[in-house]
């Protein structure tokens, strides 16, 4: 057996397009997809707007925040969301009061979860 640490003190702190108070700490990285990380947004943190180079899954696991992307208003996002976004996507992620997620990068995913109600009325609306 051997234990290993992907708590916030493993990660770098980064600061790539204007994000702020965002610590990542990788679990599993491949020459080729998938690619695993923790990403520790401490209060006030913030992912800045930028694309994905690949599809990524974004699973919070505590503490909650906003998401956006493209032209679409902020959704709020709490422990048990996830969030995907398409390869070159342009997205945003902020928190007031923390907030950590797993975050899955692979150019082929089959997502089996179930999409929020609320997202489905937004894309019906056109909202």
């Amino acid at each position: 057996m051997r234990v290993y640490s992907f708590a916030k003190e493993a990660g770098k702190s980064i600061d790539a397009f204007g994000s702020q108070q965002l610590y990542m700490s990788r679990i599993l990285t491949e020459v080729v997809s998938p690619q695993v990380g923790c990403m520790h947004l401490a209060v006030n943190g913030l992912v800045g707007w930028h694309q994905t180079p690949i599809p990524q899954l974004f699973l919070v696991v505590s503490g909650e925040g906003w998401v956006r992307a493209g032209e679409e208003a902020e959704i709020s996002v709490s422990a048990g969301s996830a969030v995907y976004w398409d390869k070159g996507e342009w997205h945003e992620t902020r928190t007031e009061t923390g907030l950590t997620a797993i975050v899955i990068e692979a150019e082929n995913m089959s997502l089996a979860m179930p999409m929020v109600q609320e997202i489905l009325e937004r894309r019906e609306n056109n909202v």
